[in-house]
Parts: C-alpha cells; structure tokens; sequence
C-alpha cells in the first residue's frame, strides 16, 4: 500500500470538514430583512429620528393654545413712599385738603404672585412656524422610509454578497476534490510508468493553489457571514442564491414617473422647498401687526417695620382685553432677513430639481442594468453548459490519452469561473430589481415575499470523497524516481 502525503490528506479533511459545517437550511431574503429591521444599528438611530419627528405635530398644535403662566417670588423688601398735598374724605371726618400721608419699610419680607394668560389671535409669524412643524413631522416620515430602504438594499447587499461567497467556496471545494482524484491518478499512473513526474508535479502544484483558494474562499465567506450577522443578530446567517430574475413588469417611463412621484429622496427636496416658503413668510411677517388675548391678575404684599413703626403694603391689579403689537422700526433687519429668506427659497426649489435629475438617472441606469443583466444571464446559461461539455469531454479524453492533465485542470478552473460568473450575474439581477422598487419607494414585504420565492435552495454539501479519492503519498518515503517519456 503506498503511502500519501500528511499535508495532501489534511487539506482534504479540511475542505470535507467545511462542507460539513454548512447547514442544510437557510433564511430566505424576507426573513433577515425582518431581522435587520428589529437588530440594525443604523436603523435604531432613524427610529428615534423618526420618533422624535413625530412631536412637531403636537408642537405645531400647541402654537395657538393659550399660554398661563404663574409666577411666585418671595425676597427681603424695603419701600418708602410719600405724599404731599393730598385730599383726605371719609365718613364722621368730612374733607381735609394737602393731607400728607407717609409709609416706609425699611427691611421686610416681600411676596409677589402673577398670574397671566395670553391666546393669540392674529399672528403671521406663528402661521408660518406652525406649518413649518408640520412639514418637519413628514419630513420625518420621508427620512425614516428612506432609512428603511437603504437598510433593505444594505441587507440585500450583504446577503447576496453571502451567497455568493457561499456558492464560491462550494465551487471551489468540489473542484479541489476534483484536483485530488485526478492528482491521485496522476501518482498512480507514474508508479505504473504511464506518465512522466512531471505530471505529478503539476497536479501537485495544482492541488496547493486550489487548497489556497478554498481558504480564501473560506474567509471571505466568514467575513460576510460575520458582517450580516451583525446587522441581524442572526447567529450563523445562510444565504440562498436567485433561481431565476424578477423582471420589472412596468416601462422605463413608468418607472420614472413612480420614482418622481414618490421617491424619498425627491419628497425630501420637495419638503425642504415648502419649508423655505413658509420660512420666507415668517421673515416677512417680522414687521406685520400681530394680536393676542390677555388676561393677567397680580398681587405684592411687603410687611415689616419703618420709619414710623410697623407697616404693611399690598396692592393687587386685574386686567382682561386685547394686545396689540405693532412693529414701528427694527433698523432694516427684517427686509434683510426676507431677503435671505427668497435666496434660499431659489435654493431649495434648485435642489429639488437636481434630486429629479439624479433619480431619473439613478431609475434609468437600474433598468437598463437589469435589461443588460437579462442577457448577460443568458448567455452565462449558455457559456456554463458549453464549459460542462467541455470539461466532460476533455476528461474522456485525457482517458483515452488525447488530453493532458493541464487540459483537464484548465477545463476545471473555466467551469467554476463559469458557475461564479452565472451566479453573480443573477444575484446582480435581483438588486437592480430591488433598486427600482427602493426608488419608487415600493419596497415593502409583498415585493420581499415574491423575491424570496424566487430563492434557489442551498445545494446539499457533497459526501466524502471515496478511499481511492486520497492522493497517494509524495515520493519522499522512497527514492526518486527517472522522469519517464
């Protein structure tokens, strides 16, 4: 019995070993998007965005609510009030003329309690400011559906980005199961005198970088795993790759037309531009008359002793009407301000649209990706089954002597490059289809639901190799041996 290599048969049970660990089930596309949303981050930070948008309602409202106020003050005092030639009349004493009448407190304790309620009436500048709250309210319902959708194409991202590593590194251990047999027959062979060492030199050295890839392909598997079970929280995430495109059903127009109507991102700019509208209103009403409903009540009281002896003053008021404020001059600030306002009114109404421009672009290169997609999947379906004839016939004729070993590893690399190649491509499909419906805002769980049905299952992992699959062992336990030809 000859004897193999320890480095050949321990790469061997590695590449066994992770074929092994893949677990035979995996969450479909809606699932870890469920996931993402509850454990994401990202997605926290725009919840309490989102949350804290929600108040301005309530605040807008509380604009034209009565304001009351109460106010209670407690301190040392001192007052000192005279008066001269006063008229004096009470009841049994008849009337005095240049009565002097003189109090003071010199250290005592003084109270104050104001009360005052006010309700506006007529306010420009309250006007606008309330339904600048409002705007803020929706602009945070835009910005939290815009967060979800970057959260879903991230998470599409990074879960087509697993399948495809998980794909790769299937690929590439069964084409290393492959380099074995056929580096097994090729020891084989040259202790039978059939073929040169060079051959098995070759095979050898084919095995080592089909070994390394499948490390490589290993840790850039475990990577992106890693990376979407952070945003997950789902321990060991298996993703699962397109069995076939979702085609975008509607007319490149069609899609324009949604996307302008109600992209997050246009709905953004279109708010911002209402918002400097009724910023400039607010600038102009700086100057306007505004009238308010007021009510107010007080009283102070100061108690101690003075100059003649021990005192006690209070005085209380009342008063319900109308205010009146009329601005009279304010130096220009105002024009100036609304000036700025209507610059930066031409501003926001700019913006909004360079946001139509970018998003016509941005709904136009996804479809027509996916229309150039489409055929590129195509012919890689085409391209994968002329590299698995070609890979069968170049092992039938390496049997029958036509074909080299070379030939036969060659036809191995072109078919996995092929699969690869296909498999980028479809899950390349699936994300321009993703991207259209993030840019018309038409990302919700029906759409993940269908997409997910179109979910291929994950391929079981392969059996171990058979015994005779084991590479025979490096010469090294003998003498080498004369190069045949």
């Amino acid at each position: 019995m000859s004897m193999r290599p320890a480095w050949v048969r321990r790469g061997l049970a590695i590449g066994l070993l992770g074929l092994a660990a893949l677990p035979a089930t995996a969450q479909d596309l809606l699932a870890v998007w469920r996931a993402a949303e509850q454990h994401d981050r990202t997605l926290a930070v725009a919840r309490a965005e989102h949350a804290a948008a929600q108040t301005k309602r309530e605040q807008a409202e509380a604009l034209w609510r009565p304001n009351v106020a109460l106010g209670l003050g407690a301190g040392l005092g001192a007052s000192d009030t005279r008066m001269k030639g006063a008229q004096f009349s009470a009841p049994g004493f008849g009337t005095s003329e240049g009565v002097d009448f003189a109090t003071s407190v010199h250290a005592g304790l003084a109270t104050r309690a104001n009360l005052i309620a006010q309700q506006p009436l007529v306010n420009r500048g309250r006007d606008a400011a309330r339904a600048q709250l409002h705007l803020g309210a929706e602009m945070g319902d835009t910005a939290w559906r815009a967060a979800r959708n970057e959260l879903l194409l991230r998470t599409a991202e990074r879960y087509f980005a697993l399948a495809v590593a998980q794909e790769q590194l299937r690929v590439t251990e069964r084409q290393a199961e492959s380099v074995a047999r056929a580096t097994t027959e090729a020891h084989d062979r040259f202790e039978l005198g059939d073929v040169p060492v060079t051959d098995t030199h070759e095979a050898d050295a084919a095995l080592a970088g089909v070994r390394a890839q499948v490390e490589a392909a290993r840790l850039q598997r475990d990577l992106i795993r890693q990376s979407l079970a952070d945003s997950t929280g789902l321990p060991l995430p298996v993703a699962q790759l397109p069995a076939q495109a979702q085609a975008p059903g509607e007319s490149l127009q069609a899609w324009i037309d949604a996307a302008q109507a109600a992209n997050p991102q246009v709905q953004l700019a279109a708010h911002g531009v209402r918002m400097a509208e009724q910023e400039l209103r607010k600038r102009r009403a700086g100057d306007a008359v505004s009238v308010d409903l007021i009510a107010q009540a007080g009283i102070d009281r100061l108690g101690g002793r003075g100059e003649f002896g021990t005192a006690s003053n209070r005085n209380a008021n009342a008063m319900v009407g109308v205010q009146v404020n009329i601005p009279l001059y304010d130096g220009g600030m105002s024009r100036a301000q609304a000036s700025e306002g209507a610059r930066l009114l031409d501003k926001a109404q700019a913006q909004l649209e360079q946001a139509r421009e970018q998003v016509a672009e941005q709904v136009r290169a996804a479809w027509l990706g996916w229309q150039a997609g489409e055929a590129r999947v195509a012919a890689l379906q085409d391209g994968l089954k002329a590299s698995a004839a070609r890979l069968d016939a170049t092992r039938t004729g390496r049997e029958l002597g036509d074909r080299t070993l070379m030939d036969v590893l060659n036809a191995e690399n072109d078919h996995a490059r092929a699969t690869l190649a296909l498999a980028e491509a479809r899950t390349g499909q699936m994300q321009q289809r993703l991207r259209l419906a993030a840019l018309a805002d038409r990302l919700d769980e029906p759409l993940m639901a269908k997409l997910s049905a179109a979910l291929a299952p994950v391929p079981a992992a392969a059996p171990p190799a058979p015994p005779a699959a084991v590479v025979p062992a490096a010469t090294t336990a003998r003498a080498p041996r004369k190069d045949r030809k």
